[in-house]
């Protein structure tokens, strides 16, 4: 068992943590819950010898400890699977799984790479995915990714597991095949502390649930003796009300049309509309080609065949300068490698695709820019110490909301959203939900790319659906449901075959 009692940390005289209690039974999946910056991944670093606390205990196995690096976590069973992914991309994934763990002949220094690489497909095969174990970590997608994160700390034999935010770029049967595998390991003995904004996924899977908010502790529940409700009121200090909010707009003239959209080898013939006020969703499993037809139509790649036309008019897109020139915005991914500049402020990050509206004559003008920002960040209730902060200090729904910033800027007539939600809380989830809305009110196109299906019924007017490369489905607003999506998804042809 893990004890952790009065833990405490703060950073420059910021507390972070105030006396936070967290107890985790043996063979037990405990949930550990609350809104982006309220102390859950800072506890975990103490926990896993990352952050050192200021004051407080942790008893492990009833011994008190006192950890001062990450090793000495490990010595004792703890591994933590961390939101900002440890892969190195320009190893290979079998390299990855046993880094300072390799397999050698003896003292001769020479690697039993055979036994390795069998070793590794062996533990991927057991936990449902087929990836090559020589492929260059770099060349997978985020999902694939953190794949190998969880791969690794099921290989490390660790007797507690921390997943921190683990399925976020999942698809749902990968979920699915996950959880089977934590179940497994459960039954064996192994604990596990289950980060996660995914409400469904914690009453699905875990035990107990404890909640944080601004650095305390609130409370412990029993996973079957809560409600929704109740954890979103323990975790924002209010009721929230609907989960997705209403919105009242007519959907206006067609904006984007793309017709037979092709990338070799990514995707083929991919044709569909977006109207004024419309927001249309966009869904498929891992590896349909939904991210390659966005950033496609952004031109961040290069189309094979197609055409794609504005207003009516066709237009070629041969770099994001160009779709910024015709009114296209687009809320990347990955926030972290490809919506942010980590080490630049909050203010920088804003700025960088405003600079022509934050300069005079070539040269930036501070007053324009600070008014700038300082309006986004009090409308998008950006948690900050000032504009200056740096971004790779924010929690990650306040990274996605200076992501959503910095294009709200370009005042865009057509926005991409891809995977807008993943990683941020229930909380901040809703504020973002409500800037959809704003947009499409205003007669924004809307592209949401999203893994969650709820989200994609609960937002969407109209959905598209892809599998492997290919437009399988459209299904209307009336007609949604997460069986007809997914029968598209998975490569079914009519919705009367359900």
């Amino acid at each position: 068992m893990i004890e952790m009692s009065g833990i405490s940390k703060a950073f420059s005289g910021n507390v972070v943590l105030d006396k936070v209690e967290f107890k985790l039974a043996d063979g037990e999946i405990h949930a550990l819950m609350g809104e982006n910056g309220a102390g859950k991944s800072t506890m975990m670093k103490i926990l896993s010898g990352i952050y050192t606390k200021d004051s407080g205990n942790i008893k492990v196995d009833g011994q008190l400890v006192n950890f001062k690096s990450p090793k000495d976590a490990e010595k004792l069973g703890i591994h933590v699977i961390h939101q900002e992914l440890n892969i190195l991309p320009d190893l290979t994934v079998v390299q990855n799984l046993f880094l300072g763990k390799e397999k050698t002949y003896g003292k001769t220094g020479i690697l039993k790479n055979r036994e390795m690489e069998k070793e590794a497909a062996k533990l991927l095969s057991k936990l449902g995915f087929n990836i090559n174990p020589k492929k260059r970590a770099g060349d997978l997608s985020v999902g694939q990714q953190q794949i190998i994160e969880i791969a690794k700390a099921i290989a490390s034999e660790a007797k507690y597991i921390v997943m921190d935010e683990p399925t976020a770029a999942l698809t749902d049967r990968e979920i699915e095949t996950l959880f089977k595998t934590v179940r497994e390991l459960k039954e064996k003995g192994i604990s596990f502390v289950y980060i996660s904004h995914r409400m469904e996924e914690i009453f699905a899977i875990c035990d107990r649930i404890t909640i944080l908010r601004d650095g305390q502790y609130i409370g412990v529940r029993n996973i079957p003796e809560t409600t929704f409700d109740e954890i979103v009121e323990m975790m924002v200090g209010r009721e929230l009300g609907e989960r997705f909010p209403t919105r009242q707009c007519e959907i206006g003239v067609t904006k984007l049309q793309v017709r037979n959209l092709s990338v070799n080898g990514l995707f083929e013939n991919i044709s569909f509309t977006v109207n004024k006020g419309e927001v249309l969703g966009v869904a498929g499993l891992m590896g349909a080609g939904r991210t390659e037809v966005a950033q496609t139509i952004f031109g961040y790649r290069k189309a094979s065949n197609g055409e794609v036309f504005i207003d009516g008019k066709k237009v070629s897109i041969k770099s994001p300068i160009d779709a910024m020139k015709y009114g296209i915005g687009f809320v990347t991914e990955d926030r972290k490698t490809q919506g942010l500049v980590l080490d630049f402020s909050i203010q920088e990050n804003i700025a960088l695709a405003n600079l022509e509206k934050c300069s005079s004559s070539g040269v930036i003008n501070k007053s324009k820019q600070q008014s700038m920002v300082t309006k986004y960040i009090e409308e998008l209730k950006i948690r900050t110490s000032g504009p200056e902060q740096a971004a790779k200090s924010l929690s990650g729904g306040n990274q996605q909301k200076v992501v959503i910033a910095k294009w709200l800027g370009t005042e865009p007539e057509i926005l991409i959203l891809d995977e807008p939600t993943r990683g941020v809380d229930i909380g901040a989830k809703k504020e973002i939900y409500h800037i959809i809305n704003k947009l499409a009110e205003s007669g924004v196109a809307i592209l949401m790319i999203s893994s969650e299906l709820p989200e994609v019924i609960g937002v969407a007017d109209r959905v598209i659906v892809m599998q492997e490369g290919k437009l399988t489905g459209e299904v209307m607003k009336e007609e949604m449901t997460q069986e007809i999506i997914m029968h598209y998804a998975t490569g079914g042809e009519k919705v009367g075959q359900l």
